[in-house]
């Protein structure tokens, strides 16, 4: 009986044994299982982290090629060359022209104009004689012409001074009416009538060997163009413009003076001919409505504003967007104004509802900020034919600054409601619109 329990005894123990062995021996599996595991998670970690560090600064080089493409597209655009040492000027170059919306020969006349006005820029200077910012600093009001439009509803809106008779200027008022009159004898010299709300604004089409065309664009949704018959005299209707389902914001004649363009709240802008009188080009509808437009000086860009504090650059000859300008940190507002400098380097705009900021198209951002005073509320821009004097319109008056060094020179009607400024030949007059009145500042005589 005792040998029986010994018997089985021994024979539990060699049973627990061999569990044991058996245990063990899946442990050490599993152990070497885990640690074949760790190392292949280490393997592939270290791989991991070197493919990063062999990726991130292609990566980098990706993203910082990608900004200075667009950036060179651009600049390309803009006309001006890359190579050219940041800060400072650069030539201005024409860039081939892809395939564009414009009909070919509008697009030939424009390429041709950008490569005269391009070349020409390279050695652009201030005219001989132009007025200099001592002389601006002690402009008065030399002439006051008043009694402008109806009494009610009172109000001019737009004001353009002509180029080719420097005494003569448009206004376009509260009243429907456009207004043609001669300073020097004090004469209105034409009243033209069609629209069926309040002037936006008015432009003189002043070219050698052209009729001479006054347009007009309205809240009406239209534009309305007036050409003059040199034998009686009189300017007589050539067409009404009714491409836009919005309010028109913005109208420009180009460098070539044979095409205008307008701007609308409908989101599109516009490309007229002035000779058929022709829709040439619409653009494809936008995010947001357009409330201002101006053209580069050498005529391959097209500028307008929105309401959301951003201005989109456009090709003219293709309708392709070359440039978006966003303030930053900005609350929102309306860039309802917007002046390209002569020289094509600079673009003025409101930076805020009560500050203006100059863009420099060459870095497209930025270069500086004049703020204006928080009660005083933006109306017009405008640089002069010089790039030397930039003026401001607005609710409190018109101010005049020196570009570069922002030099304040003049305050014109402190305190009253400017609805916009013009600058004379040479810079040797500044001719404001408020009310019923249009006033000459210059040196007395």
């Amino acid at each position: 009986m005792l040998q029986n329990e010994w018997d089985a005894l021994v024979l539990g123990t060699h049973q627990l044994e061999q569990k044991y062995n058996a245990m063990r021996q899946e442990l050490s599996y599993a152990l070497y299982n885990q640690d074949a595991a760790t190392r292949v998670i280490a393997r592939l970690i270290r791989e991991r982290d070197e493919a990063r560090e062999y990726v991130y600064p292609l990566f980098v080089e990706y993203a910082s090629l990608t900004r200075l493409r667009a950036l060179g597209n651009v600049k390309a655009n803009l006309g001006i060359s890359s190579s050219g040492p940041s800060g400072e000027d650069v030539e201005m170059t024409e860039n081939g022209t892809p395939e564009g919306s414009l009909p070919a020969n509008v697009v030939s006349a424009i390429d041709e104009k950008h490569q005269v006005l391009s070349a020409a820029r390279r050695k652009r200077k201030a005219p001989q004689g132009y007025t200099p910012a001592e002389d601006v600093k002690q402009f008065t009001v030399t002439k006051s012409i008043t009694a402008l439009h109806s009494a009610s509803p009172a109000g001019i809106t737009s004001l353009a001074v002509s180029t080719a008779h420097p005494t003569q200027f448009l206004t376009g008022g509260n009243d429907k009416v456009v207004q043609l009159y001669d300073s020097s004898t004090d004469k209105i010299l034409a009243t033209l009538k069609g629209h069926t709300k309040k002037i936006n604004h008015v432009a003189f089409r002043e070219a050698e060997g052209e009729q001479r065309l006054i347009l007009s664009a309205s809240t009406d949704k239209t534009v309305k163009i007036w050409g003059l018959d040199e034998a009686s005299g009189e300017y007589a209707p050539k067409t009404t413009i009714r491409t836009h389902k919005g309010e028109i914001t913005g109208l420009a004649i180009h460098p070539i003076n044979t095409i205008a363009a307008l701007s609308s709240t409908d989101k599109t802008y516009s490309v007229h001919d002035l000779t058929t009188f022709k829709d040439i080009f619409r653009s494809s509808p936008s995010e947001d409505a357009f409330t201002s437009l101006d053209i580069h000086p050498d005529g391959t860009l097209i500028a307008v504003g929105t309401p959301t504090s951003t201005i989109q650059i456009y090709d003219i000859r293709t309708g392709e967007i070359a440039a978006s300008l966003s303030p930053t940190d900005a609350a929102p507002f309306t860039v309802n104004t917007l002046s390209f400098s002569e020289n094509g380097y600079h673009l003025l705009a409101p930076n805020s509802l009560s500050s203006v900021a100059i863009w420099d198209l060459r870095k497209t951002k930025i270069g500086h900020t004049i703020d204006l005073g928080e009660d005083f509320k933006v109306n017009k821009v405008k640089y002069d034919i010089s790039a030397q004097y930039l003026a401001v319109a607005g609710s409190k008056g018109g101010r005049v600054f020196a570009h570069k060094t922002w030099e304040e020179l003049l305050r014109l009607d402190d305190g009253s409601d400017v609805a916009g400024l013009a600058f004379g030949p040479n810079g040797a007059q500044i001719w404001g619109a408020q009310n019923r009145e249009v006033k000459i500042w210059s040196i007395p005589a």
